[in-house]
Parts: structure tokens; C-alpha cells; sequence
């Protein structure tokens, strides 16, 4: 299960399978997979994807502001720490506790525009689209500097997927 899904299997997936809990800590025993999260487990010889690992323990959080930009290539500054966005009725006090910059909006802003993109180790995430982050980082509650606005979206206009409309 885990070879098919990104090197990566969560305890809640093995017990949707029918799989008894005591099969998980054997073959941690065993050095088949190691514990990277509470409840999520990897194949030892995988890197580990912090992204993955984090969209896989966080299932509401969507990666933006900086970490979208990122993953869109409209940045060269990797993230010193990874954005995303909550529903406003999530409790993000674990997030936080994973040193996650978190932003929380009401239902219906949260669904706009979340697409799913290939992280730089070639793994799924989901993340706001590009014109969504652009929107996004514009507005002055998030503080982007500056220089970063202005070489996104130099970035995203020469790109051939742009839609401005």
C-alpha cells in the first residue's frame, strides 16, 4: 500500500483495509517502514516528503502564499517555513506546533481555486492555484515583501497557463 502511495501509508488508511494495528508495529520492528508522524509511516529507502507528510496529517490544509509561489516556480526563495490555509473551523494548534504559518478563511474562500501540483520531489500536494496565491499574497494582511510580489508576477506572465480573466 505505501509503494502506491508515495512511500507514504497513515494508520487510518491500514485500518480502512482491515489491517490489525499490530501489523504496522511489526513491520516498524522490522525496518519495513519508520514513523514520520504521528500516524504516518514511510518506506525507509523514500525521502522523506515533508509536504506529503503534512498535506497527509493535515487533510484541510492547502499550501499558499509563499509555499505556492514556491511550488509554481513565481519565486527562487524556498519557504523557511510552509504556508497553508485552514477552513475557519479547523483547530490549528497542531499545525502551529509543526511550525506551519497558518491562515484560516470562511468555507466557501477556502474551496476557490485548489489545485493539485507536483511538489519538487515529484510527489502530488494540493495548493491554490496561481491566479488564486497572486490575489493572495497582494493583500496587506500577509506582508509579502515587496520584491517577491513583483518577481511572481513577472513569472506568471510568461507563462503560457496564465489566466488572467
Amino acid at each position: 500500500m505505501a509503494h502506491d502511495n508515495s512511500g507514504l501509508i497513515t494508520a487510518s488508511q491500514v485500518r480502512k483495509q482491515g489491517i490489525s494495528p499490530g501489523s504496522l508495529q511489526y513491520l516498524l520492528e522490522k525496518g519495513f517502514l519508520e514513523k514520520s508522524g504521528r500516524g504516518v509511516y514511510i518506506i525507509p529507502e523514500n525521502l522523506d516528503d515533508e509536504m506529503v507528510i503534512l498535506q497527509t496529517r493535515y487533510k484541510k490544509g492547502i499550501f499558499s502564499l509563499d509555499t505556492a509561489l514556491y511550488l509554481f516556480d513565481f519565486t527562487d526563495r524556498t519557504p523557511s517555513q510552509y504556508s497553508m490555509t485552514f477552513p475557519s473551523r479547523y483547530n490549528i494548534s497542531h499545525p502551529k506546533e509543526d511550525g506551519i504559518q497558518c491562515s484560516q478563511v470562511n468555507e466557501e474562500v477556502y474551496q476557490l481555486g485548489i489545485t493539485e501540483i507536483k511538489n519538487p520531489n515529484g510527489n502530488k500536494v494540493f495548493s491554490y492555484c496561481a491566479e488564486r496565491t497572486l490575489c493572495d499574497i497582494v493583500k496587506s494582511r500577509n506582508h509579502t515583501d515587496i520584491q517577491i510580489i513583483t518577481d511572481a508576477f513577472k513569472r506568471y506572465v510568461k507563462t503560457k497557463s496564465r489566466n488572467i480573466p
